[in-house]
């Protein structure tokens, strides 16, 4: 992939981010504490010395919620796309979860409580590479459930002819 097209602001929040996480931002930040509660005595404490330093720390602070929020998109964005590729490559994965990231607040619970509901089938199974997708364990747990209903029925069928003999 070409980085080429990316736009100056692009460049710069890609740096910026890298730069102010890495330790040389932190000692910069610590020295810069240092110097200024060294400048204390210098400015007798003053309430202005104070503002440059709470001024200073908010500007900061401000411009960086932004750049974390930026960042973070991005990372978001390309870990979906990862998690996409993988369920797409994956012949068992149910695609029905490509791109879930776009759904409300209430689908993602809905689609939670299967997620839940699933959890639970594979709770029952002995072998917990029996199921795959939601589907797949629905149909496993309905066979499972008709097989042994069927048994069951077998078995009173034989328990009432026995009485009856």
């Amino acid at each position: 992939m070409s980085h080429k097209n990316s736009n100056l602001f692009e460049r710069f929040s890609d740096w910026a981010t890298k730069f102010t996480g890495s330790s040389h931002a932190f000692i910069g930040a610590v020295l810069i504490v240092i110097v200024w509660a060294a400048s204390g005595p210098v400015f007798n404490y003053s309430e202005t010395w104070q503002l440059v330093i709470n001024t200073g720390t908010t500007i900061i602070t401000f411009l960086m919620v932004f750049l974390i929020q930026k960042a973070q998109n991005k990372d978001s964005k390309a870990i979906q796309i990862k998690l996409n590729e993988l369920i797409a490559a994956h012949e068992k994965a149910s695609n029905r979860i490509v791109d879930i990231e776009d759904l409300t607040e209430k689908e993602l619970d809905q689609l939670h409580c299967y997620y839940e509901q699933l959890a639970k089938f594979a709770k029952e199974d002995a072998d917990i590479h029996t199921s795959h997708s939601i589907d797949a364990a629905q149909r496993n747990q309905d066979y499972k459930h008709e097989f042994f209903k069927h048994k069951h029925e077998e078995w009173l069928q034989k328990q009432q002819e026995k009485k009856e003999s």
